[in-house]
């Protein structure tokens, strides 16, 4: 992000606080449970992943509870996938506002993917919860949670920005984004661990950088496994060039979107 990027943000960041601000109060507007839905999304999803995967198809969890590694796993998996969604189509959704006034374009995709920030620390909170309920003892690897959301919110913009830019100019992609998210799910350690995976094949799997950052996640809360430092090294430099990439494919773009939105 080059020093005018930087200045146009501070500019405009009290429009960036209220697209994000309202991203919130849109997503669950005349919801019944509201934001109860936050800990039931993940949490009939865990139910679903330890009858199929972990009772029934006997995958292995690394000895971590499988309602425990389900559910640390899903969490940061959930913010992805909806961010990706939200923000792949954020430029075709608020096209009015694209043709009417000029504004950042990277305030669209990017209020998506921070507003569902506020999910992801209310099922973090939830988590916690289930974490002390089966009497795990996180370590002091606990501290990086917060941390590795840095890189998870980096890729998720990097990825939403290239599909919000790509959707403006050929609408196919608005109806494949659900399905590059299924795609996704199954070449990332989310129902499965990265230890069942071959050793010269994990070479491949670490070039998702959603697999480093999810592994950590579950280093932070099982105190027998540790972090994977190259592995996520591997995942961060994946992360910041899918989010140059995304970056300078908008910023190409931007010019051209009110024309074809």
């Amino acid at each position: 992000m080059n020093s005018e990027a930087l200045r146009e943000f501070w500019k405009y960041r009290e429009l960036f606080y209220f697209l994000t601000w309202r991203d919130v109060k849109l997503r669950y507007k005349q919801t019944v449970l509201g934001v109860l839905w936050v800990i039931l999304q993940p949490l009939l999803s865990v139910f679903v992943f330890t009858l199929f995967f972990g009772k029934l198809a006997k995958i292995p969890s690394d000895g971590t509870p499988y309602f425990v590694f389900y559910f640390c796993g899903l969490l940061p998996w959930i913010y992805f996938s909806a961010t990706l969604s939200n923000s792949g189509n954020s430029l075709i959704s608020n096209a009015n506002l694209l043709t009417k006034v000029y504004f950042p374009r990277t305030a669209l995709p990017a209020s998506a993917a921070l507003s569902g920030l506020v999910d992801f620390f209310i099922g973090s909170t939830a988590f916690l919860c289930i974490v002390v309920y089966y009497h795990i003892l996180p370590s002091w690897r606990l501290l990086l949670w917060p941390a590795l959301v840095i890189p998870l919110v980096v890729l998720s913009l990097g990825v939403s920005m290239f599909l919000a830019a790509l959707n403006v100019r050929y609408r196919d992609v608005k109806y494949a984004i659900p399905f590059l998210i299924q795609l996704w799910l199954f070449v990332t350690p989310v129902i499965y661990p990265m230890s069942i995976i071959p050793e010269s094949y994990r070479v491949f799997v670490g070039l998702n950088p959603l697999s480093g950052i999810i592994e950590a996640f579950r280093a932070c809360i099982e105190p027998t496994k540790q972090v994977d430092w190259q592995l996520l090294l591997i995942s961060f430099s994946a992360t910041l060039f899918i989010f140059v990439l995304g970056g300078v494919y908008f910023r190409r773009m931007e010019r051209t979107f009110a024309d074809i939105v």
